[in-house]
């Protein structure tokens, strides 16, 4: 290890320790000024979502440290002129500063267009977090949860020992006719007196032949098998152009379950055009790189990126969600005005090592949700208007079809 390594290192460990001394005292005092009431705390986590928890996570580190009891290391005006331009503050020469640029390097925090009340809102929901800690889920709730399928499982057992005494039942009344009929049968035989036309029918032999020959018989297996005919074309022509389950392989092997799911990254860090934009758009080799210019450089996957970025040439994903030319679908009228969550169309992406089409997106599928789905109204001056006369009329929440969403030009121009 060169000398200058360790200086640094020394350096940044009393840094470290004078920190902790002085946050008991000012810092510790003027974190007591950080609000705490439920708007400003859930104003804090809006912001939070949006520009930090990419990077940051309360608890633990992740891309950048992690931010419990931040407002205690250093002061609240410091905090905010380095989250407002964090290459300004170091470059100013400040110790903690530089410290943290070179813990966290090669990644650079970017400066993060907020004003001072946001920032103290941002550190209101840190401080909430900080003090609310998520809770560990206790032996007991382990258990009460994992019984919860062995219950379900009863239930089914249950099922089906009720649906085979019904097929024994069944099977025994079918027995005890035939028996019925055969004593019968036999009975009337031995009678006298019949007519000529009751003996031959009392007589009269199973003809299994006569019975598959008969109209009648004909005439049913005719209509069974037009009818499965009919189902059969009409599931072909309906699954045209759905590819629900589609899960091609890529030309690199991108884990959602370990980004968005283990590391927690927000969807909106790649996928940058979702709020603002019709399209998601696909994250260029360049996000990618914000990470992985140091994070597993060795590995054949990340390999792929550098020699895409050298040879200046596009990774050729392959699309998976592709909707027809003749339709128009936009994302951020669904995510930004809508407030519709990504898992919502595309599942709990979360936990997929290869994304899949979770939904059909067919046009069925699209109305459907048109219909049941209520307007995100709530702080947007646009629908008011729109409100207060469907409020007039009835007492139901206002659904998307209840403001066009159903009319053809609104996805067919």
């Amino acid at each position: 290890m060169s000398i200058g390594r360790s200086v640094t290192r020394l350096r940044y460990a009393l840094m470290i320790v004078m920190g902790l001394l002085f946050s008991s005292s000012a810092f510790a005092q003027e974190a007591a000024g950080i609000p705490a009431d439920e708007a400003s705390v859930a104003a804090g986590q809006e912001l939070f979502d949006g520009n930090c928890a990419s990077c940051h996570n309360v608890h633990q580190d992740m891309i950048g440290p992690a931010l419990k009891n931040v407002y205690e290391r250093r002061d609240v005006k410091w905090l905010q002129n380095f989250i407002k331009n964090p290459s300004k503050v170091k470059d100013s020469g400040d110790a903690y500063a530089v410290a943290l640029f070179e813990k966290w390097a090669p990644t650079v925090m970017p400066a993060q267009q907020l004003s001072n009340d946001e920032i103290v809102q941002v550190l209101a929901y840190v401080k909430h977090s900080t003090e609310n800690p998520p809770v560990a889920k206790t032996a007991e709730a382990t258990e009460t949860a994992g019984s919860a399928p062995a219950a379900a499982g009863v239930d089914s057992n249950l099922l089906l020992v009720v649906i085979g005494v019904l097929v024994v039942l069944l099977v025994i009344v079918l027995v005890v006719l035939v028996a019925l009929a055969s004593v019968l049968s036999n009975y009337l035989k031995q009678q006298k007196g019949l007519t000529a036309e009751d003996a031959d029918y009392v007589n009269q032999r199973f003809d299994l032949g006569a019975v598959l020959k008969s109209q009648a018989f004909i005439g049913f297996v005719s209509f069974v098998f037009v009818i499965l005919v009919a189902k059969a074309l009409l599931d072909g022509v309906m699954g045209i152009g759905v590819q629900q389950g589609y899960a091609p392989d890529q030309p690199i092997k991108f884990s959602h379950k370990l980004h968005a799911g283990y590391y927690e990254i927000d969807c909106q860090y790649c996928h940058t055009g979702v709020e603002k934009s019709k399209n998601a758009n696909i994250p260029s080799a360049n996000i990618c790189m914000n990470c992985h210019s140091q994070v597993r450089t060795d590995s054949e996957e990340i390999q792929k990126i550098y020699a895409a970025i050298e040879n200046d040439q596009p990774i050729q994903w392959v699309r998976i969600h592709n909707l027809p030319d003749l339709s128009y679908f936009n994302h951020s009228q669904h995510v930004k005005v809508g407030g519709v969550e990504c898992e919502t169309c595309h599942g709990d992406i979360k936990e997929m090592e290869v994304v899949q089409q979770h939904s059909m997106l067919t046009m069925g599928w699209c109305i459907d949700c048109h219909r049941q789905t209520d307007v995100n109204a709530k702080g947007n001056a646009y629908y008011d208007r729109i409100v207060e006369l469907h409020n007039s009329n009835t007492k139901a929440p206002m659904k998307v079809e209840d403001i066009g969403g159903l009319e053809c030009a609104k996805c067919h121009y």
